[in-house]
């Protein structure tokens, strides 16, 4: 995939993010390449912002500079209780 489409896509993502306060923006980006990105795509979205900041939105520059390493978000979302623990329930 071309570092033009990747940039795109990543801007892409930033624009549905907008809304959200900075930190929590930058977060769900990261967490969204994380999840759904090879890691192939975003070395080279992050090469691309080590070289070339005009093209990239801010908050994907964020995203990937504060939080360049991270373990994909989904695996705890669908691990069982013996990965993460008893989740519990306050239901009587």
């Amino acid at each position: 995939m071309s570092t033009e489409k990747l940039v795109r896509m990543a801007n892409q993502i930033a624009s549905f993010f907008r809304s959200y306060p900075e930190d929590q923006a930058a977060r769900g980006i990261h967490d969204h390449l994380v999840a759904f990105w090879t890691p192939a795509m975003r070395a080279t979205l992050l090469e691309h912002v080590r070289t070339d900041l005009r093209s990239v939105d801010p908050l994907v520059a964020k995203a990937v500079s504060t939080f360049p390493e991270a373990k994909s978000p989904i695996a705890k979302e669908v691990a069982g209780p013996e990965q993460v623990g008893e989740l519990g329930s306050d239901a009587g």
